[in-house]
């Protein structure tokens, strides 16, 4: 049976649970076990490359002890071990070394949703036929589960741990990262900027085992939701990443902004910070009084300018409120601008991030260093043969090549206006009160016509109204009298 067969035969299985509500506790029900046995399968490869190796896991508890074994227990048994013995011991589990943390950290606030131990052993038993050593199956399998992942976009807000594999894909080669240097994503979701990170170092950087070792050691990320990142660390060991210490279970603006030093910055930010939404009470405190909103993107654009080293570059997805919004939204463009180079900003369509999201976003670049002289503008449009993107018809990574041709390398030379492309001063944009939301100057608008001679025949088709009334009252009146 094929990967793809084995996971949709574990879908359907679950389907059948009582316990098990809706996508995202699907998936996150799948991601648990997946991960413990991709842990395990890890544990037997470093046991024979490593000798002295042991596994943080307690015998007892791991997966080829009690899971392995397609006649082992099931039923009642089985759901009390999983439920009664096997969840609180990992969630307890000492952090003796940087993968017991990660496996405690993926267990803290995860659950068993199955409610029934026959059920479970079947799923447990279709899981088994993987084998995350084979590289091929591990490789097939990570392209399956990046569909896992989109599955999220269906599953009410857990879609917004998701951004699409075409904007992190060109966002990540827009940036070009290379191993050696420090890569943070401060709101990682399920890490889709970090494995096309990796892919894209992969492909072009990484030649020899040290090379690999420096990408692995350059990352960062934290992501403070359960859920998500559970999905991160299992896609992590799924890209051969063995101690996915690096992303962190904490919220990144509960620091205050103030404690983030020298130490802390990096050369590279590549994010799609949440927006929307609003963070918890007492979270803008972290931050300077004139940046202080509890509007979850601002704090985000406040703390990436801090957190980039000089010279440092960044990608960061944001809604059109933080071009054109005031106030805070007016005072962080400033401090973007003087601070950064803005060379580029991509303006996307509304129906890039649906179903999750329906409002305009857009791809901001920028280097830490000098100040911004001017600004480039791409307009990005949905192909002709569609009316907009949607869950059948996303957008794609070659629907971008257009901008990716004329981007212009990475030293952004040879760039020219045209159709979809336009540039602004920092002269300008500041005369604007610093209102980044500039829209195309060569879109061609609708002509509807001089106003006053549109409010002129609105009038006289009031008034040939009014004498039609009147007319049609004396008519009838006289119909009456006869």
């Amino acid at each position: 049976m094929s990967i793809r067969n084995v996971v949709k035969s574990i879908q359907d299985i679950m389907w059948k649970d009582t316990g098990v509500d809706g996508d995202a506790q699907r998936i996150s029900q799948l991601c648990w076990m997946l991960f413990l046995k991709i842990v395990d399968d890890q544990d037997k490869e470093l046991e024979f490359t490593h000798p002295g190796y042991v596994s943080p896991i307690p015998e007892r508890y791991q997966w080829r002890t009690w899971a392995a074994n397609p006649e082992g227990e099931s039923g009642k048994w089985l759901l009390d071990f999983v439920n009664d013995s096997l969840f609180p011991r990992l969630k307890s589990l000492p952090a003796s070394g940087e993968r017991a943390k990660v496996i405690r950290g993926v267990f803290e606030d995860s659950f068993n949703f199955m409610k029934s131990g026959t059920l479970l052993r079947q799923v447990i038993n279709k899981i088994n036929e993987i084998d995350f050593n084979n590289l091929k199956e591990r490789q097939h399998f990570g392209d399956i589960y990046e569909q896992i992942l989109n599955d999220l976009q269906s599953a009410g807000n857990a879609g917004e741990y998701y951004t699409p594999r075409a904007l992190t894909t060109f966002m990540v080669q827009r940036i070009d990262p290379k191993p050696g240097e420090t890569l943070l994503d401060p709101a990682c979701g399920t890490g889709g900027f970090l494995t096309c990170a990796m892919r894209h170092m992969t492909d072009r950087y990484v030649h020899v085992p040290d090379d690999r070792k420096r990408m692995h050691d350059g990352l960062r990320a934290f992501e403070k939701k359960q859920l998500p990142y559970t999905l991160c660390v299992t896609n992590m060991l799924l890209h051969g990443v063995e101690e996915p210490s690096f992303v962190q279970h904490n919220n990144t603006l509960a620091k205050p902004y103030i404690s983030w030093g020298k130490d802390d910055r990096v050369d590279i930010i590549v994010t799609n910070p949440p927006f929307g939404g609003r963070e918890e009470d007492g979270i803008e405190s972290n931050f300077p009084s004139h940046f202080q909103t509890r509007e979850t993107a601002d704090l985000f654009l406040a703390l990436i300018i801090r957190l980039l080293k000089l010279g440092g570059r960044a990608a960061v997805v944001l809604p059109d409120g933080s071009l054109f919004g005031e106030g805070v939204k007016t005072r962080l463009k400033e401090h973007l601008m003087e601070e950064c180079n803005l060379h580029t900003i991509v303006r996307l369509p509304n129906s890039v991030f649906k179903p999750y999201a329906s409002i305009g976003t857009n791809l901001l670049f920028f280097e830490k260093g000098t100040p911004t002289q001017e600004v480039w503008y791409w307009e990005h449009q949905v192909p002709e043969t569609q009316k907009a993107y949607n869950m059948t018809k996303p957008i794609k990574v070659d629907h971008l090549d257009d901008c990716a041709a004329w981007w212009g390398g990475n030293d952004r030379q040879g760039r020219a206006e045209g159709p979809r492309a336009w540039k602004v001063t920092a002269d300008d944009i500041k005369a604007r009160g610093y209102n980044l939301d500039i829209k195309n100057p060569h879109t061609v608008e609708e002509q509807l016509g001089d106003p006053e001679e549109l409010l002129m025949k609105l009038q006289a088709a009031d008034a040939e109204v009014s004498r039609l009334r009147e007319k049609l009252k004396s008519v009838l009146a006289e119909a009456l009298m006869r």
